[in-house]
């Protein structure tokens, strides 16, 4: 059986959602907001480097700085009353995704080459929980489904790709997706797919922002060209959704709404799970499909052409929601412990 892609999955998933819906207005309420800022630039592919935590090299370290990373990054999330997971680097606390590339720089300067796939490829257990030291009682959650990753990807880096990322980014001919099927396909903890009404959704999280990060950090340059970065959906993990919900562009049955607010763990691939991932691509989807259109009607500022795709989306929605976490309480967060997000 094919697998859909992860656009075809998403359109496929909320035509058929019985639990999560689109709604048409929010779409275009939030669309209003966001095409001001991509004018303004506030959201280019200028705006990856300008977080603090990300390098600012441009360089092949920088690419298996990325890799790792995104080989990494899942489930920071915690049960209610349990500390965070919490990295302090160069006098500041960090958590949740900024925590990990905390842990990675620190390492770094502390002469741990953590970003070698020679190195990660033997790492044990206990070496990556001290490199990952918390300031509190909790650990990295999933640590040891970390040192499978880690083990899985860089011996094959190792054996097939000269030991760094770079030689495999460089097999790609400069296409997005030619290189989310080499690293879906070789990868398999970035082979995020489900079944759904019958059918092989893939939904691609980690590997699509690992290609979108690339392309931001390089800015669509050298590393970061990509002829078809447009082919990305947005990244379907646990925070968008939520923010979403709160910018009234996807809505919750009541009964979904009653289990995730009793804190009900959704399995990873369950129908539930995959409607609120599904609907959340389409709808990132209909948010560029509008704002395609006023860039086109020229509907404000001056009309000069900016670039609009799902990974700028995505990177507007994520900030933004994790901007206003204190307002969302009334907006439940699905939780699913997986590898994939």
């Amino acid at each position: 059986m094919a697998t859909l892609s992860p656009r075809a999955s998403g359109s496929f998933i909320a035509s058929c959602a019985k639990h999560v819906s689109i709604k048409q207005e929010g779409v275009e309420k939030v669309a209003k907001q966001i095409y001001p800022e991509l004018e303004k630039s506030l959201y280019s592919v200028k705006s990856w480097r300008k977080h603090k935590l990300h390098p600012k090299e441009l360089s092949e370290a920088t690419v298996d700085w990325i890799f790792l990373l995104d080989t990494l990054n899942f489930s920071f999330w915690v049960e209610q009353e349990t500390p965070p997971f919490v990295v302090k680097y160069r006098g500041n606390c960090y958590t949740g995704y900024w925590a990990l590339c905390a842990a990675i720089n620190r390492a770094l300067e502390n002469g741990i080459p953590i970003t070698t796939p020679s190195y990660y490829a033997q790492i044990t257990e206990d070496r990556l929980k001290t490199i990952f030291q918390s300031e509190t009682t909790t650990n990295i959650p999933l640590l040891t489904e970390r040192v499978k990753n880690l083990n899985e990807t860089g011996l094959l880096l190792v054996e097939k790709y000269q030991n760094t990322f770079v030689n495999m980014l460089r097999s790609c001919n400069k296409s997005a997706k030619v290189l989310l099927d080499m690293v879906v396909t070789q990868f398999s903890c970035f082979c995020d797919e489900a079944t759904f009404q019958n059918k092989k959704v893939g939904l691609y999280k980690r590997a699509q922002i690992l290609i979108a990060d690339i392309w931001a950090c390089f800015e669509g340059q050298d590393f970061g060209e990509f002829t078809d970065i447009d082919s990305l959906t947005m990244f379907a993990d646990y925070l968008v959704p939520r923010g979403l919900q709160f910018l009234d562009v996807i809505e919750y049955s009541n009964e979904l709404q009653n289990i995730l607010k009793q804190g009900e763990l959704l399995p990873y691939g369950s129908a539930l799970e995959v409607e609120i991932r599904g609907c959340s691509i389409w709808a990132v989807e209909l948010i560029c499909n509008e704002l395609r259109r006023m860039q086109k009607e020229k509907i404000s500022g001056n009309g000069d052409k900016v670039v609009i795709n799902a990974i700028l989306v995505d990177f507007f929605l994520w900030d933004s929601t994790k901007a206003c976490e204190d307002e969302i309480g009334g907006f439940p967060m699905h939780k699913t412990r997986s590898i994939f997000y």
